[in-house]
């Protein structure tokens, strides 16, 4: 084949090798516009996994580049006077030179011709020169030919808030290191690390508004790496910074991070070349396709790995043949991994971006919540990382939490750390969220609750919630839902409460909420948010709005004594509820659902005091919760369940989520419990494990009110992380108990914790399952079934 490469970086350099090795005949060509020493930037960092891959893909060069590579372990945090260390960690630092110097010289040693100082306008042009059957586009995150073919590859450039500079410093620092400084501006931060004897990248990074108010953007280049000199004194050991981008004048040196994505990465062009009329592909690769932010590794890691996986996809690929599907299958591929980094690179990036969210945190869970920020480091991969490190912290925690666990032992994983809420200490952090079982006849929960509100209490949680309950006939969702505005209701919950007390070391709490316009309509499992066949009731909303258009039946704007009948029925249900032994009180403000859809500006459409402005949507919601807040016991919590996002456009965004909550926490909210949509059939949510506990992380860390995650959350890695990391204080999950209502039982022993209390009746069960998973964890999966990452 004859292959061009556009752009002599490290994607088109390496891959201009791999497909010279992997079939000499190959004809090569890298054009780059530098000279062939020039470059920008300092040093790259890699983790060890990505010299694994290089080694596989060309044993030489991985072995150039180990030799020139400097390694360590260790990740410093320097915050609030306090320097934390963490170890396990395996990166790599490279200066970006030298990666380019290995690779030119590696390229030039097999045959790979290379063309310097030539800047190319027309890439048609270059693939006719060279009769190229191969364009490979690899001319960087600015790349000149994604724009011109924007139409093809579809990119998305979205400039991220923050302002970072890239600097260098004689200061050779023995681990990665990253230092925050506070300012009357704002938090300024440094990644630093070295990258060969006597050298280290230093890069500064700030949010924009910070930026311009130290007024960085008015000085010059000079002034600038000077102010952050001062900032950052005390980690530099009198060493100047240094920036290798003269060339740039002014406060230009200071940019915002491109996140770069592309729908497709492969274009045909009918060119007329030597051999005729022919299509030519033009690939992206590297920066030219994607971007990752640096806080999570390098573009040239991800730049190198295209260029394994479309080497490895050309293989068996002959001038001509069979090359639309090995490009396809390129796409594919690498589009999947390079979408797993750009979502943890988007958890990370957001965390460096927000560094004031997270600045009340003592300096050991900030620690802990920067190690894990981007998802990919979970709580156990911390433990094979550093177990002392994580051990040290689990003890902190735990004794934060109130216990204090003796040196010899082990200490409680933050999942089983035990939580108190006014006069209510909860066992552990694991709540069994409201799940909606239909099961009730005329509101009246049976023996089934008994029994599958009872069994969850059995399996440790340490919160036990009731469905939806509703305070009158006609606020229920359908006609199998639970109710409390009778004293039958009442005592049939009472018989639950009781069980749950005298059996179990569990709390209990009801979830009160009314239908509103999702009301009257079928069972679950029959046809969901449709109305039911016959018998239905009259609906209120905040809006006559029907929730599916043309479906269902559509609502009643409340009237201001429809408004005082609800209310005062939310009230008697408190009552009941408080007389049958509930401990905790949830108040249903989420899903569409009654006081949802005042709070929604999609679903509120009132000119009144009720509506408009954020203000006035949240008056009517608050004004039920004050009325509960004051019928509920004062040493009993309750906490507020919220949409934190409809996933709408013009709908509650995470925004409105923090003020909503600011608003809930006034009024006496202990909780807020951190949903999401369905609020409107035309929501989109972006779904993954753990989607919602962003949400919880900016209510608890911006309102300052304690959280619980939901969605999503199904191992106790997830959360022992969302814990220990400060995102959540509790974390709901409904599906996982419904598979199994001992989950927290069964989690504890399977990450092989042994010091947890269980039903007497049922220890016999406890011993068999920790030995089952001590022996699973001893013994190797069969060679076939291992995983290389």
């Amino acid at each position: 084949m004859r292959i061009v490469c556009l752009g002599g970086g490290p994607a088109g350099l390496y891959f201009g090798l791999l497909m010279k090795l992997r079939d000499p005949a190959n004809r090569v060509t890298v054009v780059e516009r530098n000279r062939p020493y020039d470059t920008f930037g300092w040093g790259v960092v890699f983790s060890d996994a990505t010299m694994e891959n290089l080694r596989r893909a060309d044993p030489v060069s991985a072995r150039l580049i180990g030799e020139a590579f400097n390694h360590w372990d260790d990740i410093d945090i320097h915050f609030k006077g306090r320097t934390l260390r963490s170890g396990g960690h395996g990166f790599i630092g490279i200066g970006r030179k030298k990666l380019l110097n290995i690779l030119q010289a590696r390229c030039e040693e097999v045959g790979v011709e290379l063309v310097f100082d030539t800047v190319v306008e027309d890439d048609q042009s270059l693939a006719r020169q060279y009769d190229a059957d191969l364009l490979i586009a690899a001319d960087g995150i600015n790349s000149r030919v994604r724009s011109a073919y924007a139409e093809t590859f579809e990119p998305d450039i979205d400039l991220r808030r923050n302002r970072f500079v890239w600097l260098g410093t004689e200061k050779a620092f023995d681990a990665f290191t990253f230092a925050f400084v506070q300012t009357p501006h704002g938090w300024f931060q440094a990644h630093a690390y070295r990258f060969e004897p006597g050298l280290s990248t230093f890069i500064v990074e700030t949010p924009e508004p910070t930026w311009r108010a130290a007024g960085l953007d008015r000085m010059s280049q000079e002034e600038g790496i000077r102010y952050c000199e001062s900032l950052f004194a005390p980690w530099l050991d009198g060493k100047p910074l240094m920036s290798n981008a003269r060339h740039l004048r002014g406060s230009a040196i200071w940019i915002r991070f491109p996140r770069v994505i592309c729908k497709h990465w492969v274009r045909w062009n009918a060119l007329d070349t030597p051999r005729g009329r022919r299509d030519v592909p033009v690939v992206l690769m590297g920066d030219a396709a994607h971007s990752a932010h640096f806080s999570i590794g390098s573009g040239t890691k991800l730049a190198l790995e295209d260029a394994i996986e479309l080497a490895d996809s050309l293989r068996d690929v002959t001038a001509g043949q069979a090359l639309r599907p090995a490009l396809q299958r390129y796409e594919d591929v690498r589009a999947v991994e390079v979408l797993k980094i750009q979502n943890a690179a988007r958890n990370s990036t957001e965390w460096f971006e927000h560094v004031d969210r997270y600045a009340a945190l003592d300096p050991e869970q900030f620690a802990y919540s920067l190690l894990t920020r981007s998802q990919r480091i979970s709580h156990e991969n911390l433990r094979l990382r550093d177990p002392r490190w994580l051990q040290d912290y689990e003890a902190w925690l735990a004794t934060r939490a109130g216990v204090h666990p003796a040196q010899d032992r082990r200490p409680p994983p933050p999942m089983l750390t035990p939580y108190t809420a006014r006069g209510v200490t909860l066992k552990n952090r694991i709540v069994v969220s409201p799940m909606a079982m239909y099961a009730c006849k005329d509101g009246v929960p049976g023996d089934f609750h008994l029994v599958h509100l009872g069994g969850k209490a059995l399996g440790g949680a340490g919160l036990v919630m009731v469905e939806m309950t509703c305070p009158s006939p006609d606020a229920r969702i359908t006609p199998g839902c639970p109710g409390l505005w009778n004293d039958e209701q009442a005592q049939a919950f009472a018989r639950i409460v009781d069980f749950v007390h005298g059996h179990s070391d569990a709390r209990i709490g009801i979830q009160l909420g009314h239908a509103g316009r999702k009301g009257s309509t079928q069972l679950g499992w029959q046809q969901m948010d449709h109305p039911l066949p016959d018998g239905n009731w009259p609906l209120l909303s905040a809006s006559a709005l029907p929730y599916l258009p043309g479906i269902s039946q559509t609502p009643r704007a409340m009237t201001r004594a429809d408004m005082d009948r609800v209310r005062d029925e939310f009230v008697a249900a408190t009552r009941r509820a408080a007389a049958a032994g509930f401990d905790w009180l949830e108040l249903h403000c989420a899903h569409g659902y009654l006081l949802s859809s005042f709070i929604s500006p999609l679903t509120n459409r009132r000119d009144d005091g009720y509506g408009g402005d954020l203000e006035g949507r949240l008056r009517y919601p608050l004004e039920i919760f004050a009325a509960m807040r004051d019928a509920w016991p004062a040493d009993r919590p309750m906490s507020v369940r919220i949409s934190a996002h409809d996933w709408v456009e013009g709908g509650i965004t995470a925004d409105d989520a923090v003020a909503i909550a600011r608003r809930f926490k006034a009024a006496g909210a202990d909780m807020i419990d951190c949903s999401s949509g369905q609020v409107s059939p035309d929501q989109q949510p972006v779904y993954g494990r753990m989607y919602q506990t962003p949400f919880a992380d900016r209510v608890r860390n911006e309102a300052g009110i304690p959280t619980i995650a939901v969605g999503a959350i199904f191992e106790a890695d997830h959360v022992n992380g969302i814990i220990a990391s400060g995102r959540a204080d509790l974390c709901a999950l409904a599906r996982p108990h419904l598979a199994d209502p001992a989950w927290t039982l069964r989690e504890v022993a399977r990450i092989g914790y042994t010091d947890v209390a269980w039903p007497v009746n049922y220890l016999a069960g406890k011993r068999q399952l920790e030995t089952n998973f001590a022996r699973a964890a001893a013994t190797p999966p069969p060679a076939s079934s291992r995983s290389d990452t």
